[in-house]
């Protein structure tokens, strides 16, 4: 049964679902207690993937536990929906559980991460929205994944200008300052990033609110 459920997940199945919980009104806590997929996922794992929007909604209906499980690779759901931009699937999942933010895949990368080198936009809004702490959080470094770099750091280094946009704009008092200008594992600052990648938009974007917020 557990391998229908997975099934209904892959093909987002809305019908086939209702039919195996009239079945069995436990199959979502058994699937919960013993996964059956090779990675470790979880049916909303699996239908996250797949940006199947109803299905997601109708198993954290009944299951909002599921947010939280976390696969092979420590990726929540959330991690799965915000590295592929399925919007409506990131709010569903924030309203299940928001604390999922914080956490890390087993590169130590948090779901705004992930939505930042991947260049969600709309995404990156809903994350910090929801937990505005994140976007000062950095990853681990050097054999803990991502060598201390911030989520500005990403976004030059994956040349992510719109969400760096949006992510400076949520940073714009005298208080933000360091951390506008802080440096990697490497001693590497924005600016240095920028011009070693020759990002000359970049380095307007950063040297403007450093500029406006320390006056």
């Amino acid at each position: 049964m557990e391998t229908r459920l997975y099934k209904a997940s892959l093909n987002g199945s809305l019908p086939e679902f209702e039919r195996l919980e009239e079945e069995d009104p436990l199959i979502l806590d058994r699937v919960s207690l013993m996964t059956m997929n090779f990675h470790h996922q979880t049916p909303l794992h699996i239908a996250v993937l797949r940006g199947h929007s109803d299905f997601t909604t109708a198993i954290l209906s009944r299951k909002p536990g599921l947010a939280a499980e976390l696969d092979l690779t420590r990726c929540s759901p959330l991690h799965l929906a915000s590295a592929t931009g399925h919007v409506e699937i990131v709010r569903a999942l924030l309203n299940a559980n928001d604390a999922v933010c914080k956490a890390r895949d087993e590169d130590g990368r948090t779901p705004l991460y992930l939505a930042v080198m991947n260049g969600r936009v709309e995404v990156v809004k809903l994350l910090i929205q929801a937990r505005p702490e994140s976007i000062r959080e950095k990853l681990g470094r050097r054999g803990g994944g991502g060598g201390g770099d911030t989520v500005l750091h990403l976004c030059v280094k994956y040349n992510r200008l719109e969400v760096l946009k949006t992510l400076v704009d949520e940073l714009l008092n005298p208080n933000d300052v360091a951390f506008l200008n802080s440096a990697d594992e490497d001693g590497n600052t924005l600016l240095h990033l920028a011009a070693a990648l020759k990002q000359l938009d970049v380095s307007v974007l950063i040297v403007c609110p450093l500029f406006y917020t320390s006056n």
